[in-house]
């Protein structure tokens, strides 16, 4: 206990030393759950509200409010793209959601998904200096249905408010029919779980392939979990180059292929059908024969461990790449696919090696976005934030364990908000021009701002740390329930 830090640098070392590598993988979760919950009854939740303009004597109050806001209002009535220059529009994002399938544990309720989506908001101030609200909204229509149209309606009445939208946690299918339906707004509908992982995910497959020199388009690929990550993450892979004919997808009723008359009788599944008429020409039926002989494997399905078994991935082609995605728990974990015979192994998880999680793409992408103020993100601006994380990796170097940048590496999201923001322009939906360093300088100063505001709060004791005893707590609780 005594090597308990705040910090949780070397996290491993505060289990006992006789744990296997199984033991120290759950008690990692667990520990991780009990000490969230405990931290966020500590501050009673992340985001809190403060200005960024000041008071300097009582007439300020007539200048922020009335009489003198009344020429902000008027000249916004009369130009309605000023709103990004006279308020903070354009540095400001919806995190909006209904709740339905929130991380792996499915529809926790509006209120339920509220700790995420201000998780979202702590990381685009954090990591892309910018300001986001969580927007947890009941999507159930009269029949207590959950109704898509709900949240269409929704974001397009909001919309208005923001310089762009983050949707989060909607389940399959109304997460594919809200997100196509609203990108005709004027700002960007970003859908992270779907856009943002397949985004990363590319990203860490450029630097895998560079490893095992092995070109995106020879590669033969199983996908394990057809939701919106997964169906997404195979559009970008393919049209950045992989072959649909060497692409196999499963779910959990088999291989998706054009005899899945379920799926093409099933209008709001027709992700999954575009899937079905481009890929797995054999009609391989399930992940087990599709993992044999393929260079890489997506998976993100259900929560595991156990849900990828280790003599799956030992008939995959040498040097094989296993990306086990799912949250809070990979299907597979690490130590598992590398003894099966892994080269290179990724998750979703920031506590075992190769992150592969979108936390490393939507603070660059939505800040790139916002600074020319697009009208949309498009699949080829997120291919040029998915080159652009995996250059930031390699630029440092790169190996088996190391194919994508960490968190701290703040590089990475003025590098990729530039990248985002020149693939704005060319394909014309930038409604303002910027250099890549200016875009990259404003990021950056973003990025600076936003972290000194917290360091000063927290200096100052507006930001307390958490006492060592509600660590110690969480890992007393963590151990009791480990094997």
């Amino acid at each position: 206990m005594s090597e308990l830090n705040i910090g949780l640098d070397d996290l491993g070392k505060v289990f006992p030393a006789n744990f296997t590598e199984a033991q120290v993988a759950k008690a990692q979760t667990l520990f991780l759950k009990e000490l969230a919950y405990d931290a966020h009854k500590f501050y009673a939740g992340k985001m809190m509200t403060v200005p960024k303009c000041g008071y300097y004597g009582y007439n300020w109050f007539n200048v922020w409010y009335t009489p003198g806001v009344s020429k902000v209002s008027t000249t916004i009535r009369d130009d309605n793209l000023t709103s990004y220059d006279l308020t903070n529009r354009g540095n400001f994002v919806a995190v909006v959601s209904d709740s339905t399938r929130v991380l792996g544990d499915g529809d926790c309720t509006p209120p339920g998904g509220l700790g995420v989506m201000e998780g979202k908001a702590f990381l685009m101030k954090y990591l892309g200096g910018i300001d986001a609200v969580a927007l947890c909204v009941d999507s159930k229509n009269e029949k207590g249905e959950h109704d898509p149209d709900k949240i269409i309606d929704f974001v397009k009445m909001v919309q208005p408010s923001f310089g762009a939208v983050n949707l989060e946690d909607i389940s399959q299918p109304n997460c594919f029919k809200v997100l196509d339906e609203l990108q005709d707004c004027d700002i960007p509908v970003w859908h992270d779980d779907a856009q943002g992982t397949a985004c990363v995910t590319l990203a860490g497959l450029i630097n895998a392939l560079k490893l095992v020199d092995k070109p995106i388009g020879d590669i033969n690929m199983a996908f394990f979990g057809a939701g919106a990550a997964n169906t997404t993450i195979c559009r970008l892979i393919m049209a950045a180059g992989a072959d649909p004919e060497n692409i196999i997808m499963c779910d959990s009723k088999g291989g998706l292929h054009k005899d899945r008359e379920d799926l093409k009788a099933d209008p709001r599944f027709y992700r999954k059908w575009e899937i079905c008429e481009a890929t797995n020409p054999k009609k391989v039926d399930n992940i087990v024969d599709a993992m044999k002989g393929a260079d890489v494997l997506i998976a993100v399905s259900t929560p595991g461990p156990g849900i990828i078994k280790p003599e799956w991935v030992s008939t995959m082609a040498d040097k094989s790449i296993v990306f086990a995605c799912s949250n809070p728990v990979p299907e597979i974990y690490p130590y598992e696919a590398r003894d099966a015979g892994a080269y290179v192994v990724a998750t979703g998880r920031g506590d075992f090696p190769n992150q592969v999680n979108n936390s490393l793409g939507f603070p660059g992408i939505l800040k790139g976005s916002l600074l020319v103020r697009a009208t949309k993100v498009t699949d080829t601006m997120a291919i040029a934030g998915a080159h652009a994380i995996a250059k930031t990796a390699e630029d440092r170097g790169i190996g088996p364990d190391n194919i994508t940048p960490l968190m701290t590496e703040t590089q990475v999201y003025p590098t990729v908000a530039s990248a985002v923001a020149m693939q704005a322009m060319e394909d014309g939906v930038a409604r303002i021009k910027l250099t890549a360093k200016e875009v990259y300088k404003k990021t950056e100063d973003g990025i600076k701002e936003s972290r000194t505001i917290i360091d000063s709060m927290m200096k100052e004791g507006f930001i307390k740390a958490p006492p060592v005893s509600l660590l110690e707590n969480a890992l007393k609780r963590a151990l009791e329930q480990v094997d």
